[in-house]
């Protein structure tokens, strides 16, 4: 199975030939504007085309009109001129049809774009949910929500401009070309055309080359955003160091990068609106010289010169349009890259075809010969096995690095093990869905990250749409309900960006309300107290121990004082299980376990001698 790229290449140079990179782009928008299974969304799309070509019409119909009016009214030998009244208000009457078409087409079509938005956002919000977690630990925040939100942004466009603008505004040049070419001359109507192809290749062109510009802005943007996000997340350990200023110039030189690509690019459209200027001041001149020619030969009436000036003058405005349009259609798809490319990013775990659920009955948890690597060039887990009968507690220990936390990825399945196999109640993980294996397992972190909401809400996220009473009695079980009763806005209380606003024993507390309010067969602990004082981890161990009764239990430890009642413990050392057996044995046995309690021991005693000094010296 290929794996899934790091999200850095989302904003790398494309290696694909411009025109077929767009093209891929784009039809990747072609079917959110022609949704399957949604004949009222289509019905839409129909109206909405069907309003545009009568507005068009409408409006190539008006100048007619105009002309009419004028050859009434222009002064003949011996004649009286007669005011054409019905032609006057017929004129009023096309122009405010088109403009009622145009807006009828826009209301019609409102629904499909915004579905088409909701629906592309929805959707990428679910593959990034669905992507494995080797994608989102090499992510980076800033620039990945950036890409999704310049990607949706430029869908939005390209729906509205590229039905409404661009092809109805081909449709109306080639209208009116043909109109000079059949009741007038074919020499306007050539004239006509080659200036509206010098604009259309002098603008593309030009913006083909000045794209660049736009793509490094972009790739300037999400640097600076990035920078900044990062900087923010890690807010406490910017000013643990002092660091703000240099934060700034980190952030003050990617907007650099942006200020200089900003420049180049304004210089640059600069030079394309002169240009397109020129070129639509040319085309006027000579059309107008031929048109009054005609006048002055005998073989058009002032009226025809007065519709052929309209017509030039209604194809100034959709020729600006198009420039324009075909500017930020450019832009909208090279926004829009990252964001293809991100969907088509192929999550690396995936359910087999009509993959049953986990049916967990007992809880045993099996570790069969299982070996893995993050990469082919290290080994992390090596022919590791061992059994956790229902309800019992096995517990994991071992040096940094030696693979404890790998194990706990594993059994979620956020990799697929690269030998052997895990067993749920006889089940191997792989053969079920990752939903229902998840469901079954609660784990406390050892940093547990919450949600900026109230504590309510982030004790109720281990079961959506519980109430209230069942939050407060998971509440209780945590030993965290009397704080957060005490609290001046109870469970409403805010707990900040990631927590912030509570303490590590505060927040591991949360944790574990949460697991139980979830009521998983199966629990993992991954270092849940490694990060707390000593007070604090007793009082959190108290509450593990009483949430881990009758379940069965996976410990990840660092502290082996978190272990000592554990049915067995494992210990791990590089990737391979070394010694296992209770505590007691292990300590009788007195090998890498004992040696690791001496330490862990004689760490203690100092830390309590030092803690002892300092309370003296108080």
């Amino acid at each position: 199975m290929t794996r899934e790229r790091p999200p850095s290449s989302l904003t790398s140079q494309p290696s694909e030939v411009g025109f077929r990179r767009e093209l891929k782009a784009l039809s990747g928008v072609l079917p959110y504007l022609w949704p399957k299974n949604a004949v009222g969304l289509r019905v839409r799309v129909v109206l909405a085309i069907a309003c545009l070509a009568a507005a068009k019409a409408v409006n190539v119909g008006v100048p007619v009109l105009y002309k009419a009016a004028v050859d009434m009214l222009a002064p003949t030998a011996g004649t009286l001129i007669v005011v054409p009244t019905m032609l006057i208000v017929a004129y009023g009457a096309a122009r405010v049809g088109a403009q009622l078409f145009n807006e009828l087409r826009d209301s019609v079509f409102a629904k499909v774009e915004q579905r088409a938005i909701r629906t592309i956002a929805l959707n990428t919000f679910r593959h990034l949910h669905g992507l494995s977690l080797r994608f989102h630990l090499e992510r980076q925040t800033g620039g990945l929500s950036r890409a999704v939100e310049r990607g949706v942004r430029g869908m939005e466009f390209l729906l509205s401009y590229l039905l409404f603008s661009l092809l109805p505004t081909v449709f109306e040049i080639a209208l009116v070309c043909a109109i000079l070419w059949r009741f007038f001359a074919a020499s306007l109507a050539l004239a006509t055309l080659a200036t509206i192809a010098a604009y259309v290749v002098f603008t593309f062109a030009v913006t083909d080359w000045r794209i660049k510009y736009r793509r490094e802005m972009n790739q300037r943007d999400t640097e600076a955003n990035t920078k900044a996000i990062d900087s923010l997340l890690n807010f406490e350990t910017v000013k643990y160091f002092a660091n703000e200023e240099h934060e700034a110039r980190r952030f003050d030189a990617a907007l650099a990068g942006y200020e200089r690509a900003a420049v180049k690019s304004q210089v640059t459209l600069s030079a394309l609106n002169i240009g397109q200027g020129a070129i639509i001041a040319v085309g006027l001149v000579v059309v107008m010289w031929l048109a009054a020619r005609g006048v002055a030969a005998g073989r058009m009436t002032v009226g025809s010169f007065v519709l052929v000036n309209s017509y030039l003058v209604q194809l100034y405005m959709p020729l600006n349009v198009l420039g324009m349009v075909y500017r930020n259609i450019k832009q909208s798809l090279t926004d829009l890259e990252s964001m293809i490319r991100l969907l088509g990013v192929q999550p690396e775990v995936t359910d087999k075809p009509a993959a049953p659920a986990l049916a967990v009955a007992r809880g045993e948890i099996v570790f069969d010969h299982v070996s893995f690597a993050y990469d082919p060039r290290r080994s992390i887990l090596d022919d590791v096995s061992f059994r956790v009968p229902p309800g019992h507690t096995l517990a994991i220990v071992g040096s940094s690095g030696a693979g404890k936390s790998t194990v706990a990825r594993l059994l979620f399945r956020f990799y697929d093990v690269d030998q052997g196999a895990i067993r749920v109640d006889g089940q191997d993980i792989r053969e079920v869905t990752q939903a229902s294996l998840r469901r079954a397992i609660g784990v406390v972190p050892q940093d547990t990250v919450l949600f900026n909401d109230s504590i309510a809400y982030n004790i109720g996220y281990g079961k959506p749409g519980a109430a209230q009473a069942e939050i407060e009695d998971a509440a209780r079980v945590a030993r965290i309900h009397d704080f957060v009763a005490a609290l001046p806005d109870g469970y409403r209380s805010q707990v900040g960006e990631r927590g912030l606003k509570l303490s590590g024993g505060e927040k591991q507390r949360v944790a574990i309300a949460r697991v139980m309010l979830k009521g998983p067969r199966i629990l993992v602990f991954d270092e849940a107290t490694s990060a707390l004082d000593t007070k604090t981890e007793r009082a959190i161990q108290a509450s593990l121990e009483e949430v881990a009764a009758n379940r069965t239990t996976l410990m990840i430890a660092h502290r082996l004082s978190t272990v000592v009642h554990a049915d067995e413990i494992l210990v791990l050392e590089n990737g391979r299980v070394v010694e296992r057996g209770t505590h007691a044995a292990l300590l009788a046995k007195d090998g890498l376990y004992a040696a690791m309690w001496r330490r862990q021991l004689e760490a203690d005693e100092r830390a309590a001698a030092l803690a002892a000094v300092a309370a003296v010296a108080e």
